[in-house]
């Protein structure tokens, strides 16, 4: 839900995130869906940071500072586990995370833990995403941080792959559960040659890793079907479902299942 900066070595503990104490950005929650067209259900629900009232998340992200970075992501994640127990999800809940602000894998997702184990919510239907646009030199650390999340039941996830800094290095060194495409490469593909051609390839090569991708940014029909013709049956978009705030989102029931040409 939040973009970060390098913290990467803070001594900083865990103390005080769950209970928001060290900032006072007043924010929320919104989901959005990730449909599984196969079966025509919500595979996982995406947690987005709101204002308050629901207003978008760029004032909210406005105050987050070197000060007060690691416990508002911290928050995040605490709030997004509480709401989905809340609306009753069973799907996945897909969460972001900053790997430059975690210092040690084992304590800083800690917090985590503790609020889905309080509320209820099951430790392995939770999919942390980290966004390749943040910029990560020390790709040893960020295997580790994946190591142990796996570890523990959790799974991860590339964001916006194709838009980042390291692209095929980084997955070269990395291999999370789940890549999501970047909506750049999304958008218009069902009249874009070249775009086709690169999503194939890396449909192909995370298909060789047993990467499952993601297709996020998805507007109308003519993406989706290009898409689920290339393989790709996980799709997030506005085609389905805009964000709803505090709230699972209604979905079209003709939009759960692609029928064929």
């Amino acid at each position: 839900m939040t973009k970060g900066s390098n913290t990467t070595g803070d001594t900083r503990g865990c103390a005080g995130c769950a209970t928001g104490s060290g900032h006072d950005i007043d924010f929320t929650v919104a989901f959005q869906p990730i449909i599984d067209i196969t079966t025509g259900t919500v595979f996982a629900q995406e947690a987005l940071v709101r204002g308050p009232g629901g207003s978008g998340a760029r004032g909210v992200l406005a105050q987050v500072n070197d000060g007060n970075r690691y416990r508002f992501d911290q928050n995040c994640r605490v709030k997004a586990v509480e709401w989905a127990a809340r609306l009753g999800f069973d799907s996945h809940l897909s969460i972001n995370f900053m790997p430059n602000a975690v210092y040690q894998p084992e304590r800083c997702i800690q917090t985590t833990l503790e609020a889905a184990h309080r509320v209820g919510f099951p430790v392995e239907r939770i999919i942390l995403e980290f966004n390749e646009g943040e910029q990560v030199l020390d790709h040893q650390h960020l295997r580790n941080i994946i190591d142990h999340y796996q570890a523990i039941g959790m799974k991860t996830a590339i964001d916006d792959f194709g838009a980042g800094f390291s692209g095929l290095n980084l997955l070269a060194d990395v291999q999370p559960d789940y890549v999501k495409l970047d909506m750049a490469l999304i958008r218009a593909i069902d009249s874009s040659r070249a775009r086709r051609a690169i999503v194939d390839g890396v449909m192909r090569m995370c298909q060789a890793l047993d990467i499952t991708v993601i297709a996020e940014g998805v507007e109308t029909e003519g993406e989706l079907r290009v898409l689920r013709d290339i393989g790709i049956h996980l799709f997030q978009g506005w085609y389905f479902a805009a964000a709803a705030v505090e709230a699972a989102a209604s979905i079209p029931l003709d939009r759960l299942r692609i029928t064929p040409h």
